[in-house]
């Protein structure tokens, strides 16, 4: 039986979610963080040396980081779901976004959050200026290509969706992110809103959390799917 170990509020949602898509058969346990340090569980951690989430097992596999474990289930369980064959048109760009978020997107954000939050002159003007660039790049990359197609890979729904969505809302609790001057990004967050899926895997993994979706005129973020 495929298990997957959700952290709240975490990268772990990402797996609910593709379950959800994929309406697999599986077994969801639900791990809080600790009400004082927010970090995971001891018996969370315990599950893989790494100590992160996402962790899943299956049978006798244990695996974490989010793109293997999702990999891994599209591998097993996907019958060629939310991924392009490598003959389709959009293969080349789903493999670009699917691994876009962690290898770019939320890299660059730990770095500039905490470059940001470091003793004043503790960080050289130019390593911060370069943050400053490289995350201005990605978010205007991420705009500029939902301008132009309905989903990362294209025009149909992917796992590279699923891999992105993290990045631009719950990461959001974590390091805020202003949304106002992203339209594309906001018609897209309400697009994924509407998914059944979405919704279903949200209201399991998080106890009917709002997802932190889209934000209000006044830059405070709204937890609402469509606002």
């Amino acid at each position: 039986m495929l298990t997957v170990h959700h952290l709240a509020v975490s990268q772990s949602e990402r797996i609910v979610w593709l379950c959800e898509e994929l309406d697999l058969s599986y077994e969801l346990v639900r791990y809080e963080r600790d009400a004082q340090t927010k970090l995971a569980p001891s018996e969370y951690k315990a599950l893989h040396p790494l100590g992160t989430a996402p962790v899943i097992t299956d049978g006798d596999t244990v695996l974490a980081e989010s793109g293997a474990v999702v990999e891994y289930i599209l591998a097993r369980y996907g019958n060629g779901r939310l991924a392009p064959a490598p003959n389709d048109s959009e293969f080349a760009d789903y493999l670009f976004w699917f691994h876009f978020s962690n290898g770019s997107v939320m890299p660059t954000k730990r770095l500039f959050n905490l470059a940001s939050g470091a003793a004043a002159g503790a960080i050289n003007s130019d390593v911060m200026d370069a943050l400053t660039g490289r995350l201005d790049v990605t978010h205007h990359l991420i705009e500029e290509r939902l301008g132009s197609v309905d989903y990362f890979a294209g025009n149909t729904f992917t796992a590279a969706d699923i891999m992105n969505v993290f990045a631009l809302t719950t990461m959001r609790v974590f390091i805020p992110f202003d949304l106002t001057d992203f339209p594309n990004i906001r018609a897209y967050l309400n697009r994924i809103g509407t998914r059944a899926a979405y919704q279903q895997a949200m209201k399991k993994g998080d106890l009917n959390r709002p997802p932190n979706l889209v934000q209000s005129e006044d830059g405070s973020f709204v937890p609402k799917a469509n606002t």
